[in-house]
């Protein structure tokens, strides 16, 4: 009798507790997302779409050694927030002590952001272009309004709300652009081989920068540490012993920055090797138009149409996103709050200014990405200097690997941003 009445105390227990863990665990996911939205934007797009077209499998290892320190960074990112209750930028505000000394520090991060959006708004418009005929300075008007009403979704609905409308237009992004390899498969030793490290010229290190500018993001540093401060500050106010709240919250953003990288990686690989199985060597693939009308003619209008679509919730999504960071970084370094619709209609003009005055998209694109790549040193040594200070993290500071990996990638991106600048001057 009393095993009888042990079995109907003991189910429910099982029953009613699971569900509610497997919720809360969910809950804690979503900040990673929405900060890698930024790895998936027009100029990744461009860059690696470029890269598969004019070199084939050649910079494969370049988007996986950049998923893999990509990584890293956003993780340490997100700790930051989550420890300190502050973002990268307000961190830096505080201890950079000389007012020009922030105002510097603000200028080279505000270009960064500069020319995020330019990279954002040049995609969006393109793909209206691409899938509706709309003139170009129009789409980036579009677009710019659409991520008003994104930005507006967050500020009246709060992070949970833009999370998903976010996390939508990154299941839609990758859709269109993972489609076309499903179509039309690369070749597996064509792959392997682009898993050597090597370059074939100046062009080849220009694109690999550009790639890397690309995937990993200055203002995706700024922005997930600030994403998760905003989630998570709240729980730790409620939790009565944060020192068992806090490792609960680093290993759910483990997974978050693992699921968020993954998606992705995998679609940036999806994007380069789309082009060098179908796009090498065709004449005029080497910009976004040329390439949409050569997937068209070659695996048919369905795979093209995917593509722009990608394209064109890539724009949306990652602009949006790219608002969000650039007013946090104002506010944390210059300590001046510029509400998010004013400063995101700024922020359109250098983009409209391009797209009318008939810039090539694609190589502006391009050229955007050049530039992010050399704002990554400015925002990640600092990060990695942070998070490896106990005065700062306390016992969650990095471990001495973590540092030291860290130090690798910083290290490598500042060597190949100096390679590329020489490269250029001497002109070989």
């Amino acid at each position: 009798m009393p095993k009888n009445i042990g079995v109907t105390i003991e189910a429910p227990v099982r029953t009613a507790t699971v569900p509610s863990r497997t919720r809360r665990a969910a809950w804690l996911l979503g900040p990673a997302l929405v900060a890698g939205v930024a790895y998936l934007d027009p100029g990744n797009v461009a860059s690696n779409m470029t890269a598969g077209a004019r070199f084939g499998y050649l910079l494969v290892w370049v988007v996986v050694l950049g998923n893999a320190m990509a990584w890293l960074i956003q993780y340490l990112s997100a700790k930051l927030g989550i420890v300190t209750g502050q973002s990268l930028a307000e961190t830096l505000g505080e201890r950079l002590r000389h007012p020009w000394a922030r105002r510097a520090y603000w200028l080279q991060a505000e270009l960064v952001a500069v020319a995020t959006d330019v990279a954002e708004v040049i995609g969006g418009a393109v793909a209206l272009w691409l899938l509706f005929g709309v003139p170009l300075p129009v789409g980036g008007l579009i677009t710019g309004a659409v991520s008003i009403a994104l930005l507006l979704i967050q500020q009246r609905r709060g992070a949970r709300s833009f999370e998903f409308v976010v996390i939508g237009l990154l299941v839609v992004i990758s859709i269109g652009f993972t489609y076309g390899v499903f179509i039309a498969p690369p070749d597996a030793a064509g792959v392997a081989a682009g898993m050597i490290p090597r370059f074939e010229g100046s062009e080849s290190v220009l694109l690999a920068a550009s790639i890397l500018g690309a995937t990993i993001m200055p203002h995706a540093i700024y922005a997930h540490s600030a994403l998760a401060r905003d989630r998570f500050s709240a729980v730790g106010a409620r939790a009565a012993d944060r020192a068992v709240a806090t490792p609960r919250l680093l290993r759910a953003t483990r997974w978050d920055v693992t699921i968020a990288l993954a998606v992705a990686g995998t679609v940036n690989l999806a994007i380069l090797l789309l082009a060098a199985a179908n796009l090498a060597g065709v004449e005029g693939t080497d910009s976004l138009e040329g390439a949409y009308g050569a997937l068209a003619a070659g695996l048919g209008g369905v795979v093209a149409t995917m593509f722009a679509v990608g394209l064109l919730a890539s724009g949306l999504a990652s602009t949006t996103v790219g608002a969000y960071a650039g007013a946090e970084i104002m506010h944390g370094l210059l300590r001046v709050r510029v509400p998010l619709i004013a400063r995101r209609l700024v922020t359109l003009v250098p983009a409209i200014v391009i797209l009318a005055l008939g810039a090539d998209p694609t190589w502006a694109l391009i050229l955007s990405q050049v530039v992010l790549s050399f704002g990554i040193p400015f925002a990640l040594v600092p990060l990695v200097a942070l998070t490896a200070r106990r005065d700062v993290l306390g016992p969650y500071r990095n471990r001495w690997w973590t540092t030291l990996a860290g130090v690798a990638a910083s290290v490598f991106l500042i060597a190949l941003n100096a390679l590329l600048l020489w490269l250029v001057l001497t002109g070989r």
